[in-house]
């Protein structure tokens, strides 16, 4: 019988999987509607008797993204207190919904990549992963990677859309 050859990891091609960058620890949303006077408005006294009230043990080591998903002018002070609150239980307190997180978080992760460690590389973006990983990522990756990579496809290696393809230098 034959060897089976595996051409894929002889062509040098670098797959990167974005899920990898995926928080490992759990993302709940506070929404501030849910706390609002008939939907409409904030009253001072009333938030700040639930703040004293609320159990925040189950923000325990996740992370929060706060917000008001209603048509609301919430004043910045409110955002303020409730950070004050969850500040010593929670892993991380952002402003904005999971998909903002997200992108922030991505952001933040894939700035520590060292681009140079692609130089004239074929790389895959890999795609179809099992996390909800925000367009963002993938805009943001072939950001930092598109000016030094060879060339950048996106999918599967079996299965791949070109993404970017370095011109050849001319003579």
């Amino acid at each position: 019988m034959d060897e089976i050859i595996n051409r894929v990891e002889k062509s040098g091609i670098v797959t990167i999987d974005l899920d990898t960058y995926y928080p490992e620890h759990p993302i709940v949303a506070f929404d501030i509607k849910d706390w609002l006077w008939q939907g409409l408005v904030l009253k001072e006294k009333d938030f700040r008797e639930r703040l004293e009230i609320t159990d925040w043990s189950e923000y325990q080591n996740k992370i929060v993204c706060i917000f008001c998903s209603a048509d609301a002018i919430v004043p910045y002070w409110a955002y303020m207190l409730l950070a004050v609150k969850l500040e010593p239980v929670a892993r991380e307190i952002v402003y904005g919904n999971q998909e903002q997180y997200l992108s922030l978080h991505y952001s933040r992760e894939l700035e520590k990549l060292n681009p140079g460690d692609f130089t004239d590389k074929r790389i895959i973006i890999k795609g179809c992963g099992d996390k909800p990983v925000p367009v963002a990522a993938y805009v943001e990756i072939t950001r930092l990677l598109s000016p030094v990579a060879k060339s950048i496809m996106y999918g599967e290696p079996c299965s791949t859309v070109p993404v970017y393809k370095k011109k050849p230098l001319a003579v």
